[in-house]
């Protein structure tokens, strides 16, 4: 476990208390039975205690505690599958605008990310597939800005949001790594439909569809047809968030199965002794160990923004994603 500041071992503290007293696994059941996947009380308790802010700098009202924060606080909510458009918003969408933002538009949404008025979300996929540099949905430059037709799927926190942050193919073919731009969209822009999409997490995912939707120059993110490097900077941000909070969820489970092997008796026995399953449980804890170096790896790599970057984010998902899926096998 990397070495924590007292601040930061205060919020994942904090974080831990508050997830299981205020936003634990019954409260995502009940959103779950009321086909609900969104609570304004949980996300308002969020942005006070200042969540919303850990990577924003301070001059636009965050504290800039950096990933390695956020990670914590990510992977605490993953513990009670506490449901909420941080990760989406806070992480994703405040990356995007830091990265690729203008001086005008940090100024006009930082703020407001910070304070949870506004709830940015990526849009990027298209298909069943993860292959952003397929992307296909159109922007068409026009004589005050740009046209955007096409479509975007399983967006994540897409019926909440209140801007979408759009990858776009303004040059070349699908395929091509160049081409590609980021363009911010309000959601209550004219000609932008989406349509909620049931998945099997329960959360919220919506499929979007741009018809001739019109937005001005200012609207551009970074510059116009760089490519994948500012994209693929945003989606190593998601993959390492997604890490965090798999790794919490993970965790949780493989505690909750520890305290049923100390507990549990047959044949006069608790169960965690016979051979097979003390076994199991070692080479479950292995892997809890091996994903959460891999996490770790890739949260600091944010930090030190490592060259390594992208192979770490992508080795800390597929290894917490492994982790995961072997607590439910």
């Amino acid at each position: 476990m990397a070495a924590l500041t007292e601040e930061q071992a205060l919020i994942r503290e904090q974080a831990s208390t508050w997830a299981v007293k205020e936003a634990p696994v019954n409260a995502f059941r009940a959103l779950r039975d009321n086909a609900c996947s969104f609570d304004a009380t949980t996300w308002q308790a969020m942005a006070d205690m200042g969540w919303t802010g850990i990577l924003v700098p301070e001059q636009y009202g965050g504290s800039d505690l950096g990933y390695l924060t956020f990670g914590l606080v990510l992977e605490q909510l993953g513990r009670q599958l506490t449901v909420s458009p941080l990760l989406a918003s806070a992480l994703v969408g405040a990356s995007a605008v830091l990265l690729g933002g203008s001086p005008q538009q940090k100024e006009a949404l930082l703020p407001s990310i910070v304070d949870g008025s506004a709830i940015l979300t990526l849009a990027v996929d298209e298909g069943a597939h993860h292959h952003p540099e397929q992307t296909t949905l159109s922007a068409v430059a026009t004589d005050d800005g740009f046209s955007l037709d096409g479509k975007k799927v399983f967006v994540e926190e897409g019926m909440v949001a209140t801007h979408f942050v759009v990858a776009t193919r303004t040059a070349e073919s699908p395929g091509d790594v160049t081409g590609i731009s980021l363009f911010l969209v309000p959601a209550e822009a004219s000609g932008l439909e989406r349509a909620a999409v049931r998945a099997i997490d329960s959360r919220d995912h919506a499929q979007l569809t741009f018809t001739a939707v019109s937005v001005g120059r200012a609207a551009l993110l970074g510059e116009l047809g760089a490519g994948m490097p500012l994209l693929d900077q945003v989606l190593d941000r998601a993959r390492a968030g997604i890490a965090a909070e798999m790794q919490g969820t993970a965790s949780a489970a493989f505690d909750m199965t520890l305290d049923y092997l100390k507990t549990r008796e047959q044949f006069g026995k608790v169960i965690g002794s016979f051979q097979g399953l003390s076994h199991r449980a070692a080479g479950l804890f292995s892997a809890q160990q091996l994903s959460l170096s891999c996490v770790e790896g890739a949260v600091l790599a944010l930090v030190a923004c490592s060259v390594a970057m992208s192979e770490v984010a992508s080795l800390a998902k597929c290894q917490s994603g492994q982790f995961l899926f072997d607590m439910s096998y």
